[in-house]
């Protein structure tokens, strides 16, 4: 059976009891060296800035060590009358040197943003991206005008709020939970949250604006800015842009243009999101402030074991020890599937693939995958709605070389879990469905110049034609 980078082909069976109740009766050892790793955080006094070391900072930077102050906005539990309960905190933790050490890497990484046309590519750190967006939105008090040059500095206006607060800044999805688990957690974005007050379409025209000009600051010396307009900018370095106003979802994306193969550097400008995680693994957004005031007023001393900055993490899902529990053992674990655009079947097919698996028993397992399909083909009704959604997840989410192949492995775990847990279609619909599973298979292995021994199995009905039956045993040409 196929195996590239410790990537195994799933085979999608159902029947976790077994696994189910040993993963459980392992789980005190866990958490008793869980306490070792990462410490609570005590609702009492402000945290303090450095964990090991001295760091002189203004009281004005110590109000966002207060522990309420590091909590999400995101999610409708978050507007409680009366303020956060103590219980709350147990969504965060503070990170140990370790985490905190890979961190740093991460922050360190050099990122590149390709340019369309004739634009040159632009090199940054991502530390240093994450500090100009912030200051660039610190300053932006006015949107630009699409088919204005960025020759001059916009004029203030009287008539505009003087800048925007940025509360905090997060990095959220696969990089944070790379940071957080001691395995090697493999990721694709980096996906970095904002936390701003977004109240009306001129602050998102901000936003963008804000974006746009910190990508005309790094552009290379010598290179003119007399004749780039937003207009051309944006269509130079953004890939992908997102805005979210209705049903109490207030926040926007603005995707950065990388090549195939990287590693994509979404930026997200967050007021209120109502489901801000898909799974438990998924939910985890480390605060960066701290981080970027060790870098800012350390003189350049390197992080060290003796030297580092107090960094909190927080699960948006629920308790961070429940959220770190499921993301060191593999557990596949969610709320509500039903609230989820697409129903987190997409995801959930992936996760499988990586050899995750539900934290339930069968029944439970079950209906959790009936009600992702359900809400997937609400969502995505129309087949070429689905086929451009499946395309483009894949795209995204399997991006390096050596992934190429687990795409139709991809599609195997996926058209099993449509096979057996959808229950919302019409028989034709569900044909439609599950033949362009197959049709992607047959595309993806005439490119590739791959083929399949097919064998069936004896109980499998071919009531649905030889469109559903994709091939089970994977054969490369060395």
């Amino acid at each position: 059976m196929w195996n590239d980078n410790n990537y195994y082909r799933h085979n999608c069976n159902r029947n976790f009891g077994p696994f189910f109740r040993r993963r459980h009766q392992q789980q005190p050892f866990y958490r008793a060296d869980y306490q070792s790793k990462m410490k609570s955080v005590d609702p009492g006094s402000p945290l303090p800035v450095m964990q090991n070391g001295h760091l002189d900072v203004s009281s004005k930077d110590l109000d966002h060590m207060r522990p309420a102050a590091m909590l999400s906005t995101c999610g409708d539990d978050r507007q409680k009358p009366g303020g956060r309960s103590q219980t709350d905190l147990s969504r965060l933790a503070v990170l140990s040197y370790e985490q905190v050490a890979r961190l740093n890497d991460v922050m360190d990484e050099t990122v590149s943003i390709h340019g369309r046309g004739n634009f040159p590519t632009l090199e940054v750190r991502l530390r240093d991206l994450v500090a100009m967006v912030r200051d660039r939105l610190r300053a932006q008090t006015a949107p630009e005008d699409d088919d204005v040059a960025f020759s001059v500095e916009p004029a203030e206006s009287v008539d505009e709020p003087s800048s925007f607060q940025v509360n905090s800044i997060r990095l959220n999805g696969g990089a944070a939970s790379h940071v957080l688990t001691t395995d090697t957690q493999p990721y694709n974005d980096l996906d970095l949250i904002f936390n701003i007050s977004l109240l009306g379409n001129r602050d998102f025209d901000r936003v963008k604006s804000a974006v746009l000009r910190a990508l005309v600051d790094l552009l290379p010396e010598g290179v003119s800015r007399k004749r780039m307009t937003p207009c051309s900018i944006k269509e130079a370095y953004v890939s992908k842009m997102v805005k979210v106003n209705k049903d109490g979802d207030r926040w926007s994306l603005i995707s950065l243009g990388t090549l195939p193969g990287q590693r994509n550097v979404e930026l997200k400008f967050v007021d209120k999101m109502k489901r801000p995680f898909e799974f438990s693994v998924d939910s985890f957004q480390i605060v960066l402030d701290s981080l970027l005031l060790f870098y800012e007023c350390s003189s350049g001393v390197p992080i060290s074991e003796n030297f580092y900055p107090t960094v909190v993490g927080e699960s948006v899902y629920g308790d961070f020890r429940d959220a770190m529990y499921h993301l060191e053992n593999k557990l596949i674990v969610t709320r509500n599937p039903e609230e989820i655009r697409g129903g987190g079947l997409l995801k959930y097919c992936n996760l499988l693939l990586r050899n995750y698996a539900p934290d339930y028993d069968g029944d439970g397992t079950k209906k959790l995958e009936r009600y992702m399909c359900s809400r997937f083909f609400i969502d995505f009704s129309d087949i070429n709605q689905q086929r451009a959604k499946l395309e483009n997840y894949m795209k995204n989410h399997f991006c390096a070389p050596q992934e190429e192949y687990m795409k139709l492995q991809y599609l195997n775990v996926l058209k099993q879990v449509v096979e057996e847990s959808t229950v919302c279609l019409m028989i034709h619909e569900r044909h439609q469905t599950l033949a362009l599973i197959a049709e992607l298979s047959w595309q993806l292995m005439a490119g590739h110049g791959m083929y399949y021994y097919y064998h069936p199995p004896p109980q499998m009905t071919m009531s649905m034609g030889h469109h559903s039956q994709l091939p089970a045993t994977l054969h490369c040409p060395s």
